[in-house]
């Protein structure tokens, strides 16, 4: 059998898509296994199975696929979910070529229900999933883990305080629940040897103080203050998320800072200001002044932003 798979995300970014979709290559290792021909969806082509996976609600729709197309992912159906018999296949690398890295979940799920995150309906409270060595390769080193809240779960800790004992390097990549954080995680997070970043979220207000206790830790633990990066969700209060980064910043001006505009589950554009306020962090502008000097001295000077921002009927005052 001749099968096709299509990558929504790769479709959608096009050249700017780095990132391996697990999915897609578990679907390829479990037909190559059966001793089926694989290979990337094409248009001008007929194939006996196409198969199509979408992470995010917002990539575009491929107009082009056939109507019988089995698809899956978040994008497509958040309650999509592989058959036990493809999840369990080790992935198919050789789809990714540029991929040099492992990618898996030890844990499944997250406790927390925060309102704006997708995981605790698609997945349900947090599970063991795989033990470390179930996802590592041979060619490789280094393992990127996508667990949601690995913390939350004695089965992700054990997992992480089994590869210290190991040369692979990690990147947990979905940022850390900082609440979380303690001296018996810092002297793991300490031990582990990281491909660059130890990532955290700071999503409200109310977690900076943790991040306060965070900055104490890392210096009595000697983790470099340099190695923090920190996800910033950016909703329609403007306001609360400049005073999230002035605070961030103010407790210790060595962390990386990145902020996301909240993309709607149904697929909808992000608020608009959202995505300034993102563009503003992500410049890096927020270092040298406040978001309002920021609008003042770039936005006004695109023209193609100009009339939005002239007739918004209120702007969002920092704090």
């Amino acid at each position: 059998m001749n099968i096709a798979i299509h990558d929504s995300e790769l479709s959608h970014f096009r050249k700017i898509k780095t990132f391996p979709n697990l999915a897609i290559m578990k679907l390829s290792a479990y037909h190559k296994n059966k001793g089926n021909n694989v290979e990337w969806w094409s248009p001008d082509r007929e194939f006996d199975i196409v198969y199509s996976s979408k992470v995010f609600t917002f990539s575009k729709q491929e107009t082009e696929l056939p109507a019988n197309t089995i698809t899956g992912g978040t994008g497509y159906d958040i309650q999509s979910q592989l058959p036990p018999e493809i999840d369990d296949c080790f992935p198919d690398y050789s789809m990714y070529g540029t991929c040099d890295y492992a990618v898996g979940f030890v844990t499944r799920g997250c406790p927390n229900g925060c309102a704006w995150c997708v995981v605790p309906q698609k997945e349900g409270d947090i599970r063991p999933y795989r033990d470390w060595q179930d996802i590592v390769r041979k060619d490789s080193n280094q393992i990127v883990l996508l667990d949601n809240n690995i913390l939350a779960s004695s089965h992700g800790i054990r997992q992480l305080e089994l590869l210290t004992q190991t040369d692979y390097k990690v990147d947990i990549n979905q940022g850390m629940d900082i609440r979380l954080v303690n001296d018996e995680i810092c002297s793991i997070l300490k031990q582990l040897k990281w491909i660059k970043f130890i990532r955290f979220s700071c999503d409200t207000i109310d977690q900076l103080p943790y991040f306060q206790k965070l900055n104490d830790l890392f210096q009595k633990h000697g983790i470099p203050k340099g190695k923090i990066f920190i996800y910033l969700i950016v909703r329609d209060d403007l306001s609360d998320a400049e005073y999230r980064v002035k605070s961030l910043c103010h407790i210790n001006k060595a962390w990386a800072i990145y902020a996301q505009a909240e993309h709607p589950i149904n697929g909808s554009e992000p608020n608009w200001w959202a995505k300034q306020f993102a563009r503003y962090v992500y410049s890096r502008a927020y270092k040298n002044g406040n978001w309002k000097k920021f609008v003042e001295l770039y936005l006004l000077k695109n023209k193609n932003s100009q009339s939005k921002i002239i007739t918004k009927k209120s702007f969002p005052s920092p704090k």
